[in-house]
């Protein structure tokens, strides 16, 4: 006997963001109370930048009324939406990326979007981007000179080799985001397939859903974006179940949120080190409750500008062996 396999995937104009909602609805509850709200699906507008400032009123609104956002599906490009949202707060920004390269390509008529939407973020006027943390890129997929031009501007880059080898290092950078934008496509096909081309390598899904961890459990981040998922590429939605753990990991980690203000107050243990040069001391601060770490900035140039920033325990053991963390000089340059 023969007969024809049905076949696999969802039908044909399925749209992505419900092939990870029936999955994430499989989901066990986790612990605590949930406050959730599906939205649905955003109607496109009728051009891609109609879209972007759709996206920009729903996402700016929900900041407003203090609701945590989280935009599933579309190509990558659809965070220039979710960004454009807090230049209505109009206060500097940071947010983080992660991505298999940064898509910094010259916009126009001939370029895909998806390839020049952080060049999009990152020259828009006004400009309220105080800092860029750029996560999971791969050397072989990025230009040297974008390597080159991103650490002219003082922004973080990490590796998904660095990422692999210690992921913890990778938290400070989410903790000081107030959003975070992410590509399946900086997964490794494996555990994601669903997009194209495929790439062998890339973070892991345990990578990725701690990431997301991190996120959910930062106070500052307020929005998340998956993005880049196409379920035409996802013939048995392993990809999709993924992106719905991840989305599970974020909000298991927002609902364990915990507020850590009051540095200098019982809350915090106080590290002060003593350095050489100028500055002549770094004060660090970590968390009584959490293995979480502070690190105070003071502007060279002016000190009445003072940031206290999340850093690692690994930057506080740099500055009590008399080395400025690499941290600090980033914060240090933006702080101008």
């Amino acid at each position: 006997m023969s007969g024809v396999a049905p076949p696999l995937g969802p039908p044909a104009g399925y749209h992505g963001a419900n092939c990870v909602r029936e999955r994430f609805y499989q989901l066990q509850k986790g612990t605590g109370a949930l406050r959730l709200v599906d939205l649905g699906n955003l109607r496109p507008g009728l051009s891609l930048e109609d879209t972007y400032q759709r996206l920009r009123e729903i996402v700016a609104a929900l900041l407003e009324a203090n609701t945590v956002p989280v935009l599933l599906g579309g190509s990558h490009d659809l965070d220039y939406g979710q960004f454009l949202a807090y230049e209505t707060q109009e206060r500097p920004v940071s947010f983080a990326i992660v991505d298999a390269r940064p898509d910094m390509a010259e916009p126009g008529p001939a370029t895909p979007a998806e390839t020049s939407h952080l060049r999009r973020l990152l020259v828009h006027e006004p400009n309220y981007v105080f800092s860029l943390a750029h996560l999971g890129h791969q050397q072989y997929l990025t230009p040297p000179e974008v390597l080159l031009a991103l650490d002219k501007m003082h922004f973080d880059m990490m590796s998904v080799g660095a990422i692999r080898t210690d992921r913890r290092q990778a938290e400070p950078l989410v903790r000081q985001a107030d959003f975070l934008s992410i590509d399946l496509a900086a997964l490794r096909w494996t555990d994601a397939p669903g997009y194209a081309p495929a790439n062998p390598f890339g973070l892991s899904a345990d990578d990725a859903t701690q990431l997301c961890w991190y996120a959910g459990h930062s106070e500052q981040l307020t929005s998340l974006g998956l993005y880049g998922y196409r379920p035409e590429h996802d013939a048995h939605g392993l990809a999709a179940a993924t992106l719905a753990t991840m989305l599970w990991y974020f909000v298991e980690g927002f609902y364990h949120r915990r507020p850590e203000t009051g540095f200098g107050t019982f809350r915090f243990l106080t590290y002060t080190v003593v350095l050489p040069g100028n500055p002549d001391k770094l004060v660090f601060y970590k968390s009584r409750r959490a293995d979480k770490w502070w690190m105070e900035v003071e502007s060279l140039g002016d000190s009445t500008v003072k940031r206290v920033v999340p850093c690692s325990y690994e930057d506080y053991l740099h500055a009590s062996q008399g080395d400025l963390p690499e941290r600090w000089i980033r914060l240090q340059a933006l702080l101008g």
